[in-house]
């Protein structure tokens, strides 16, 4: 069937200059409105008619320092909601200390994409495919959640409650992503199994920080996406890593565990057993490398 986009639907469109202006909006118009950071996922799905057209698009670009992207040796990494995925890719103190979310960004969709898209975005989309939410998942990331009604914080496996649902009521916005600062010596990997090495979905992804001090495994963390109906973590394969001597075969253990966490999809893209047979290879690989 040939693919053909369609005009926009109908929307009042507002462009708020403060946070305040754009929480009033969302908690004004209340179900009915949506942001626009980058809008590279909610557009074509306005288009497609994937969802239903909003009566107000609130455009967050006219609200200022929304861009950011520090970091602290207290706090950590901070990442601002209209942060691109561009932006992350080529942070110097995300590759440095982060780079399994670089290697994250650097992966996604087309160059054009990633100078536009955000990775608040991505991650609010919450398709189960998405390719941030396995390293900021495995970095021990936390959602910053804003209303007028006042903030709250939720770490992000707690975030995503199934396929394009999250935790964020309508009158609520995702302020900030943050990450805490990583342990010294911590190594992180991002390994994505997807037809081209950019500008598709991943069939699988896979990823893994953690530590290791005298042979010894002292921090672990594994996420995987593209297996389940969120991005998830697989803590029993972690279990069976931390405080215990690394060696190849403990790490085929554990990447064969990491199989029992996945609940795939069956589809065009790839089979049910194909998908469970490449987290097993990814996670090998990836615990390897951090382990190496």
């Amino acid at each position: 069937m040939a693919l053909f986009y369609r005009r926009l639907p109908r929307f009042d469109y507002i462009a708020p200059k403060t946070i305040y202006g754009a929480l009033a909006a969302l908690r004004e118009e209340e179900g009915v409105a949506r942001l626009l950071a980058g809008g590279t996922d909610l557009i074509p799905r306005l288009k497609k008619r994937e969802m239903p057209a909003p009566r107000y698009v609130v455009d967050l670009k006219s609200v200022p320092d929304l861009g950011r992207v520090a970091f602290d040796e207290s706090a950590g990494l901070r990442i601002g909601p209209l942060a691109t995925i561009a932006a992350i890719a080529r942070s110097a103190e995300v590759r440095e200390r982060y780079p399994h979310l670089a290697q994250a960004a650097s992966s996604m969709a087309s160059p054009q994409v990633r100078n536009r898209g955000t990775i608040a975005g991505n991650i609010c989309s919450a398709v189960p495919s998405a390719d941030s939410a396995p390293p900021l998942l495995a970095s021990g990331a936390y959602a910053a959640i804003k209303s007028l009604r006042g903030e709250r914080t939720v770490a992000l496996d707690q975030f995503f409650t199934g396929p394009r649902r999250t935790v964020l009521a309508p009158d609520e916005m995702l302020f900030e992503i943050g990450l805490p600062a990583p342990s010294p010596n911590s190594r992180g990997v991002y390994l994505k199994l997807s037809p081209r090495h950019s500008m598709d979905l991943a069939v699988a992804g896979v990823a893994a920080s953690g530590v290791l001090e005298g042979g010894v495994c002292k921090e672990i963390r594994i996420a995987l996406g593209a297996v389940a109906p969120t991005p998830i973590r697989a803590p029993v394969a972690e279990g069976m890593l931390l405080g215990r001597k690394i060696t190849p075969a403990l790490i085929n253990e554990a990447a064969k565990n990491t199989v029992n966490q996945c609940t795939p999809i069956d589809d065009h893209r790839a089979s049910l057993e194909y998908r469970c047979d490449m987290v097993y290879v990814l996670a090998r690989r990836a615990l390897t490398q951090i382990f190496s």
